[in-house]
């Protein structure tokens, strides 16, 4: 953890769930938030937002996107733009996920269009880096995390940036400690060689969390919570991670 700064915890519910179960899980989650020393986000698919915001109005729970349209309006079928997710009662949104930019072949230019739109409509971006397996393996992980930073990340940037090594996300596997840590520090580092609040920004770790890695993980410098994916679908697990942090 940095010293001073509240942990977040924040779930990605990605693509999965019905209304039903999008708004029981919320309500789970909910109930559970007593004694939390740590800030929760869920972030719904996008066409339960509205009714998960409104279930979670007045409790200890922010409610967020998974992503946004880099415009404020306009003809582009599908998609959602950071001032409807603003309306819809969302305070976050997740950017540059690796699988937005596997999927949809988002670039760091992509990402870094909808991080200024996320912040212009008064929204937290959440932008997500991290290396594949190849990289890792030929020791560039720390090269491709920075220049995914350097491209993702506009000037006066205030947000959050959750580091996901891509390899890990829902695999079961996690780097090492010391992997982790290494990245976070070289987050740290990048964070306030450019930004005035680059000390204090929140670097999350996600990639196969769950409760029984949460506690050594979050302990690490520069862990500042987690981006938790299929773990945040189980609310007992999802507060879990939440205790662990704090």
């Amino acid at each position: 953890m940095t010293p001073g700064v509240r942990p977040l915890i924040a779930g990605n519910w990605k693509m999965h769930g019905t209304l039903a179960e999008a708004l029981a899980l919320a309500g789970d989650v909910a109930a559970g938030v007593g004694g939390l020393k740590v800030d929760l986000l869920v972030c719904p698919p996008a066409l339960h937002l509205v009714s998960v915001a409104q279930a979670l109005r007045g409790e200890a729970v922010a409610v967020g996107g998974q992503d946004c349209h880099a415009a404020p309006k306009g003809a582009h079928t599908g998609d959602v733009s950071a001032p409807m997710l603003a309306d819809a009662g969302a305070s976050h949104v997740i950017l540059g996920h690796s699988e937005r930019r596997a999927d949809h072949a988002e670039t760091d230019a992509v990402v870094r269009a909808k991080v200024v739109a996320a912040l212009a409509a008064g929204l937290i971006p959440v932008v997500c880096v991290g290396e594949t397996e190849a990289e890792r393996l030929a020791g560039q992980a720390e090269a491709v995390v920075g220049r995914q930073l350097a491209g993702s990340l506009p000037d006066g940037f205030e947000g959050v940036v959750a580091y996901e090594p891509v390899w890990a996300i829902g695999t079961g596997r996690v780097p090492t400690e010391a992997d982790i840590a290494a990245i976070h520090a070289a987050i740290r580092a990048s964070l306030v060689a450019r930004f005035a609040g680059g000390g204090a920004m929140r670097i999350l770790y996600g990639g196969s969390l769950k409760p029984g890695n949460a506690a050594a993980i979050l302990a690490l410098a520069h862990v500042d919570g987690g981006l938790v994916g299929g773990a945040s679908l189980i609310a007992a697990d999802f507060l879990a991670i939440a205790r662990a942090a704090g």
